[in-house]
Parts: structure tokens; C-alpha cells; sequence
């Protein structure tokens, strides 16, 4: 699943029916498929919505606290 990730962030238009039937034999069905490419979709679109915008850390997170 974390390959798929990497690859549908930065290779999206390479992700092929292959990479679902290794996703399907990894035990995932198409609901929790469909769950991970939400997932992986949303935190994707955030990330380039923050760093389009400029947006920073507060302090709080920057130091792990």
C-alpha cells in the first residue's frame, strides 16, 4: 500500500490495473482501495494547497510538542 502511495503521488498517471491487482492480492477489496486513494488524494491536495499558499507550521508542531 505505501508503494502505491508513493507512486500515485508522484507517478500518477503511470498507476495502472497492475498496481490494483497487487493491492487486491495485498488483501485490500475495491471499498478499502477506494478508501486509500482517497486518503492519499486529500493529504496530497493539502499539501500543495499549504505550500501554494505559503502557509507554515505554527511553533507548536514545528518543535513537536
Amino acid at each position: 500500500m505505501l508503494e502505491y502511495a508513493v507512486k500515485l503521488t508522484s507517478e500518477t498517471c503511470n498507476v495502472s490495473e497492475e498496481d490494483f491487482l497487487l493491492l487486491r492480492e495485498g488483501g485490500f477489496n475495491d471499498e478499502t482501495i477506494l478508501d486509500i486513494v482517497q486518503v492519499i488524494a486529500y493529504f496530497n491536495f493539502v499539501n500543495r494547497l499549504a505550500c501554494g499558499l505559503g502557509i507554515e507550521l505554527e511553533e507548536f508542531y514545528k518543535n513537536g510538542e
